[in-house]
């Protein structure tokens, strides 16, 4: 029978050992630590953090080099590695490797590294930046249809007239029956209403054209603000760099954002704001509202509730997107209800246009909450 027995390893074989794992290392890192150490130059950090990727990444090079792949990886630290779902959703996975994913985390990525701006700093300027130069001026091109569209409206009726006029003499010229006169009225009436669509180029469509630009962009955003909390797609030095910047840069209660927030204070405020620009759109209305349009502000009432409870648990660099994300939609819906910005933007002028738009939402509020006060009392006095 044979025994295995370990070899006492000499100094000298030892001494070769060391000498190799360090050629192996510094031909392989040497480009990518000197990107991560470049970027990180100018920032204040102990060293702590940059010393265990240091050191993590000769492990890791070394023994992939020697053929040891059941080696275990060292984490980073206790207080700095994430969680990482070793088997992500394939909805999740497919868009985190997604090509528009990837460019906004580049982007991402590379203003941060060229501004020199904390990554609380850098999530904020870069939603400002692309709500700016995209969702601004459609969000001014959607107001423009939906007031030519309502322009024309207003010559339907004499239309409506002059189809019905006609529609009855053909009745008695050519005995219709009522359902053939219907059919004729419809599609003539339909038919002019095209040709004034086409006249003004104001298809209630084109109105939309906000939304499905608008929700792909802030899904993109988050996912690639996920991918920098988890170190997606590829987990690479310079995806660990990211990671512990993202733990240092946060701001006040969020300083670590690869975290939720734990105060709560940035969800609420998300919430707050959401259900801030649903009511100033719902009180902004001239017309009562029917059963369809209160449905769907209940809708929106109950989605950003689901959304509020969701920002408790991400990571607190995706609340921050999106309460700026949502603080700007505030503004930028306030603002755009001004007759002077209107007028700047040369959008058409309308009957429900109001010249008082902001006395009008306060009046609205006001009847809102002595009605709500109102309802209080008389629920108190019953009990």
């Amino acid at each position: 029978m044979h025994h295995s027995m370990k070899l006492p390893v000499s100094p000298i074989v030892d001494k070769m050992f060391s000498r190799y794992s360090n050629f192996c290392v510094s031909k392989v890192e040497s480009a990518a630590l000197n990107r991560a150490y470049s970027v990180c130059a100018n920032r204040s950090y102990s060293g702590v953090e940059l010393d265990h990727l240091h050191q993590e990444k000769k492990c890791r090079l070394f023994l992939s080099s020697m053929g040891r792949n059941k080696c275990q990886r060292r984490s980073l630290s206790s207080q700095f590695s994430p969680e990482i779902a070793p088997h992500p959703p394939m909805v999740l996975k497919f868009l985190s490797e997604s090509s528009p994913v990837l460019f906004a985390q580049e982007n991402l990525v590379l203003l941060h590294d060229l501004t020199c701006l904390p990554w609380w700093a850098t999530i904020i300027s870069s939603t400002i930046i692309l709500r700016t130069a995209v969702t601004l001026p459609l969000a001014v091109y959607q107001n423009h249809v939906l007031a030519r569209y309502e322009n024309i409206l207003q010559e339907m009726p004499a239309i409506v007239k002059e189809l019905k006029a006609e529609t009855a003499y053909a009745v008695k010229k050519f005995q219709w029956t009522e359902k053939q006169a219907r059919v004729v009225y419809n599609r003539s009436l339909r038919k002019q209403l095209k040709k004034l669509i086409i006249r003004d180029n104001c298809h209630p469509a084109k109105a939309s054209l906000l939304v499905w630009v608008q929700i792909p962009m802030w899904i993109c955003l988050s996912a690639s603000l996920r991918n920098l909390v988890y170190m997606l797609p590829q987990h690479s030095v310079g995806a660990e760099i990211n990671f512990v910047q993202l733990t240092k840069e946060g701001l006040l209660w969020f300083s670590d954002l690869t975290l939720p927030d734990s105060t709560f204070i940035l969800p609420l405020i998300f919430g707050m704001t959401n259900l801030a620009v649903v009511e100033i759109v719902s009180l902004s209305k001239v017309k009562t509202p029917g059963k369809l349009q209160k449905f769907i502000t209940n809708i929106f009432r109950v989605l950003t509730i689901g959304m509020t409870a969701i920002a408790t648990q991400v990571p607190s660099c995706l609340t921050v997107y999106w309460v700026t994300s949502s603080f700007y939609g505030l503004v930028q819906n306030i603002v755009l209800m001004s007759p002077r910005v209107k007028k700047f933007f040369r959008i058409p002028e309308t009957p429900s246009q109001l010249k008082h738009p902001y006395r009008h939402i306060y009046k609205r509020l006001r009847e809102k909450v002595d009605k709500l006060f109102t309802f209080g009392t008389q629920v108190s006095k019953e009990k």
